[in-house]
């Protein structure tokens, strides 16, 4: 009998878990596997859903509302009742409402991956539901080292696994798109483009990138910066842009769709966030083989090493930001070596073994629960 797995997020947007789910779904052995997919926020048209229809993986939109909403337990135990899984994936916040309806609706195990620092994850609330699931026999898997020492921090044990996020290393070997991409969106040949691909939230801090961007080349000829993502922070972002008088040298790209294309298209790659998990936006860009600028914060260090494939800096310093951008967009040999050494590196981060970690360990914990 196949194992039937069921994944649970909050939304279907282009995030990092939600890609991570998204990739398990379509990806798992469907020799040994169905899945189904159920995201509590109802899809929008650039959602990963597309991706999932093309699969053939069944998807059940439950309408959230904002904040905690009680129709979710019902709604849940109504979707797990059909379509009866062995094992329920989760991720975010969503244990609160899977926990308590997997208990109405049968024998069913839970695994829960903590893609962010365990206290950051969820609030007060999320953290006692978690406690109680664990408690329960919910399997807690970590994407990275540090994040397994937080979840130790924050619940006093060791998570049941440490599985890393991967990627599909060969989306991002095809340098033919950097010509093409560049034309399309009117750069020159010779523009030093920085890329940033992160939802344009405090997490991310897009502003603190903004200023260093300005502080460290914005007198320096032909340096863009590219914003891929959207968020709650897009509108004083853009006021900021105005105010320092980058207009013509900071893109706003929203929803980016093909990001292969665009990191091909770059020189570097920068990401300001003030905590993070194992981001697979690093990941994507070192498979392009581009240099990281970045904040040595959570997981961060154990994808990019210091001078040797990228360089870290302090969280919220923007001259240190400013200093790296500048040191690297003046030193194109630099850049070669370290994008070089990047490449290399991200050989690491095949989706490959992840999906099969993943797959072990949901045999393995359905063989448990019965």
């Amino acid at each position: 009998m196949k194992t039937r797995v069921m994944e649970v997020l909050a939304t279907l947007n282009r995030g990092g878990a939600e890609r991570v789910a998204t990739t398990l779904a379509r990806r798992l052995d469907p020799e040994r596997f169905e899945t189904s997919f159920a995201a509590l926020i109802d899809p929008g048209p650039a959602s990963l859903k597309v991706e999932l229809d093309q699969a053939g993986v069944p998807v059940r939109s439950l309408g959230k509302r904002k904040g905690l909403d009680p129709r979710m337990w019902p709604r849940l135990v109504r979707a797990l009742r059909d379509w009866s899984p062995h094992v329920v994936h989760t991720h975010s916040y969503v244990l609160r409402y899977v926990w308590p309806a997997a208990r109405m609706a049968g024998r069913i195990a839970i695994v829960h991956t903590v893609h962010n620092e365990a206290d950051k994850e969820v609030d007060a609330l999320g953290r006692w539901f978690n406690r109680m699931a664990f408690r329960s026999g919910a399997v807690a898997v970590a994407i990275s080292g540090e994040m397994a020492r937080s979840f130790r921090r924050v619940y006093g044990y060791e998570p049941h696994a440490v599985i890393p996020n991967g990627i599909d290393l060969g989306a991002y070997r095809d340098p033919s798109k950097r010509a093409a991409w560049r034309e399309a969106h009117g750069f020159k040949r010779d523009d030093l483009l920085i890329a940033s691909v992160a939802r344009l939230e405090p997490q991310k801090d897009p502003l603190a990138l903004i200023r260093a961007f300005h502080s460290g080349l914005g007198e320096v000829p032909g340096c863009h910066l590219l914003l891929a993502g959207r968020g709650s922070l897009e509108a004083e972002a853009r006021r900021l842009v105005e105010e320092l008088g980058l207009g013509g040298r900071t893109h706003f790209l929203g929803t980016v769709t093909d990001v292969p294309a665009m990191l091909a298209a770059s020189d570097l790659f920068a990401l300001s966030s003030r905590w993070e998990g194992s981001p697979l936006a690093v990941m994507e860009a070192m498979a392009a083989g581009l240099p990281v600028v970045a904040a040595a914060v959570g997981g961060v260090p154990e994808l990019v090493e210091h001078e040797v494939t990228g360089l870290l800096i302090p969280p919220g310093e923007v001259g240190r930001a400013a200093e790296a951008l500048l040191a690297l967009a003046r030193d194109p040999e630099m850049r070669r070596r370290l994008g070089t050494a990047a490449r290399q590196k991200a050989v690491e981060f095949s989706d490959e073994k992840m999906i099969l970690a993943y797959a072990e360990l949901f045999e393995r914990v359905r063989d448990r629960a019965r």
